[in-house]
């Protein structure tokens, strides 16, 4: 079946899980005695769950085969089709690609929330497209994993690509110079937690409009592209850490209207984000001319400890605190953060950064685990492994992560308030 299978493979991993957890409720197991080895005796006790859920799986095909005439995959396929033809068009993917936006602008990871409805459908339009193109005929299905990577999310969630070398281009002032130096290799290659949350952009009320309908423009230029210019859609599946120029190049099978879409995205995309970035930095500009930049840290962060307190508050004791965040990414820059901290005011306090659901093996070794915005969500199901450890656990918003990346000893000073 090939990615049409995917949808189906959904189908049979829910039917798996919920057969398993039914047969765990039941006790509907074989038990062994307890002198038999633990993965031994897991296997026996596996055969009835698993058995049965091959058996219901069977018994569906069966039953689509006979009345239906094919197999419950091309059912499921057949049976979302006007779903996908309806997300292929202009406004089924500005839908997609605007909300990915919308999610990342207040706080959430965009793509973890919406690419799960889409991903059996962008595989097999890839799948499909090639076989147009060996078949002599145009790749049209726009509603790919390519569009995604390399023209809906080009440089990242929100179309950044650009956006790092305006800063270096246009701003003048000292934050987002800073930002565009230590931004732009990294969204180069589609990783822009550390341009969302150094500028920032996420919940800053000037990139809101670029940030939603940068990503749009691209995917209707893109379908324009192929719908009226013939160009070939993706026919083939690259890395999504690929630069979104070569990805875009590469992945409709290299073409020079393909070349030509990519300065056309870059040129759109400069134009939609520019006068915001030159607002933003006018704001930014106007603050630095009246303040130092030690007086604006003790201005917006009055309650911040000093370095005496905070050598009093910990007296010999020592903290490792753990960031995580969905990809090691974001939780970096806190982690950074509460490192300068420490070595401002001398606590001996250690952090380190990680991605959620790495972290089970290595927690037991922290004091204390902070959550950033994008993994918030988890908070309740990893407080039942901390309070059991003994380990402090915080959950950050978009607004106060940003702004604790921002100040080390207002970084020193969260941490320090969970162990009074």
């Amino acid at each position: 079946m090939g990615t049409k299978g995917i949808l189906a493979a959904f189908v049979a991993a829910f039917i798996t899980v919920n057969m398993y957890k039914f047969c765990v409720l039941k006790d509907i197991t074989i038990k062994m005695p307890k002198e038999v080895p633990g993965t031994i005796s897991q296997t026996f006790r596996d055969i009835f769950p698993f058995s049965f859920a091959v058996f219901a799986a069977v018994i569906i095909d069966t039953l689509i085969r006979h009345f239906f005439g094919h197999s419950f995959a091309e059912a499921v396929i057949s049976l979302m089709q006007p779903l996908f033809s309806a997300a292929d068009g202009y406004l089924g993917i500005a839908i997609i690609w605007g909300a990915m936006a919308l999610f990342w602008f207040v706080g959430v990871h965009g793509p973890s929330i919406v690419e799960p409805a889409i991903v059996a459908v962008i595989y097999a339009n890839v799948e499909t497209n090639l076989q147009l193109v060996k078949a002599g005929e145009q790749a049209s299905n726009v509603l790919t994993v390519g569009l995604g990577n390399f023209v809906g999310t080009m440089g990242g969630t929100g179309a950044t690509l650009v956006v790092p070398f305006l800063f270096l281009l246009f701003a003048k002032s000292k934050q987002l110079k800073a930002v565009g130096k230590a931004s732009f290799i990294p969204v180069s290659f589609a990783v822009n937690e550390p341009l969302l949350f150094a500028t920032p952009i996420i919940l800053n009320p000037y990139f809101f409009v670029p940030f939603l309908f940068a990503p749009i423009a691209n995917v209707w230029i893109f379908k324009f592209f192929v719908d009226v210019l013939k160009m070939n859609s993706f026919m083939y599946v690259l890395p999504w850490a690929t630069p979104a120029p070569i990805g875009l190049i590469l992945g409709t099978g290299v073409s020079a209207l393909a070349i030509i879409l990519v300065f056309v995205l870059i040129f759109v995309d400069s134009i939609i984000y520019l006068p915001f970035i030159k607002a933003y930095d006018a704001s930014l500009l106007e603050e630095e001319k009246q303040k130092t930049s030690e007086e604006r840290t003790e201005q917006s962060n009055p309650e911040t400890v000093s370095d005496k307190e905070v050598v009093t508050k910990l007296g010999n004791q020592s903290i490792n605190v753990l960031v995580l965040c969905a990809g090691a990414g974001t939780s970096a820059m806190l982690a950074n953060a509460i490192t300068e901290g420490a070595k401002e005011t001398g606590a001996t306090i250690s952090a380190s950064a990680g991605a959620y659901g790495s972290h089970y093996e290595i927690m037991k070794n922290f004091d204390m685990i902070i959550l950033a915005p994008q993994v918030n969500s988890f908070y309740e199901d990893i407080k039942k492994d901390t309070d059991a450890l003994g380990i402090k656990l915080a959950a950050t918003k978009g607004a106060e992560y940003i702004k604790l990346t921002r100040d080390p000893k207002g970084a020193i000073s969260f941490v320090l308030s969970y162990f009074d």
